[in-house]
């Protein structure tokens, strides 16, 4: 078996057919099968993925939850029955637009041994219609990145995944914890092992909405996931990338702490601000005249008090 697609989902009922039906559609050289990883949906969308593995049972398997478990453990037993050379994801709420998806990415992990895995491009389409559709991956994404750069930040889209099975051994015990982020970790464990691939394509959609388990938090709610991330990945693998993981912090609030800032929501970027200093403020991605003039910009008094002051001087001088 060349490939194994892991589909995971919960209650995906509105999505799920569009999810399997993109799929199916795929033309491939090889043989591939689909994998169904099912958490005792309540909505119906168990109904679904029983029906089309009637429809289809020589290439749907299904690994059904007898209870729900919320827990990354639907993404483990998956990746442990999957028997094909290289493991594709696809959440159920999302679908692929290439039916040559799953080729090209064979044909590149197949042509570039020195990577662990492969992703492209993928279209974030607002289901709430709250902002326009945008892509994921930023235009300039590198061709090869490595294991700091997806430290840096997440920019793979999951419905792009695509690595070899086996190639990080078995998936450790802390990674069920990780949920609700189930891609990120995934993704650092496989870059221990070797490079990751970008095709410059849009393939895929994720869908963001309301029913989503990340989508739906706020702004704030994902700047503590991402820290509390970051922080439980640094205990995960012993410290070991500790300086790496402290540049990321920087890195990463600094950058909130520059669009807060643009935005006019200085309370906002001053939180930011003071977890980018926690981390590690001096690297290669900041510079010192970079952190002293956002801190000027965050923390100088405003503007129109200090008119108002100097007014009030004058006046009074005046008198």
């Amino acid at each position: 078996m060349k490939l194994s697609v892991l589909v995971m989902t919960y209650n995906h009922i509105n999505f799920i057919r569009q999810a399997l039906d993109s799929a199916l559609m795929q033309k491939t050289d090889f043989d591939f099968e689909i994998l169904i990883s099912e958490d005792c949906s309540a909505d119906g969308t168990r109904e679904v993925v029983l029906d089309y593995h009637r429809q289809c049972p020589e290439k749907i398997r299904l690994l059904l939850s007898e209870q729900n478990i919320h827990s990354n453990q639907v993404v483990i037993r998956g990746i442990e029955a999957a028997q094909g050379e290289y493991i594709a994801l696809l959440d159920g709420d999302d679908y692929w637009t290439s039916p040559q998806k799953l080729q090209k990415q064979v044909d590149y992990l197949d042509q570039h041994p020195e990577c662990a895995m492969c992703f492209h491009n993928a279209l974030v389409v607002s289901e709430e219609g709250k902002k326009d559709p945008w892509l994921w991956t930023p235009p300039n994404q590198k061709e090869i990145s490595t294991l700091e750069d997806i430290w840096m930040g997440n920019f793979i889209a999951t419905c792009s995944t695509m690595f070899r099975n086996h190639v990080t051994g078995q998936i450790p015990d802390w990674y069920i914890t990780m949920f609700p982020i189930t891609d990120w970790p995934l993704h650092i464990l496989n870059a221990e092992r070797g490079h990751i691939g970008y095709i410059n394509e849009v393939m895929g959609v994720y869908r963001y909405h309301s029913a989503g388990f990340y989508s739906p938090l706020s702004e704030a709610e994902k700047l503590e996931e991402t820290l509390k991330f970051y922080k439980v990945m640094n205990h995960n693998l012993d410290f070991k990338y500790d300086r790496l993981i402290n540049i990321a912090i920087s890195k990463y609030f600094f950058e909130w702490a520059e669009e807060y800032a643009s935005r006019g929501d200085m309370v906002s970027g001053r939180v930011s601000f003071k977890n980018c200093l926690r981390g590690r403020p001096l690297n290669p991605h900041i510079s010192l005249k970079q952190i002293l003039l956002l801190a000027l910009r965050l923390y100088k008094p405003p503007l129109l008090s200090f008119s108002r002051f100097h007014a009030g001087t004058k006046t009074n001088n005046a008198s």
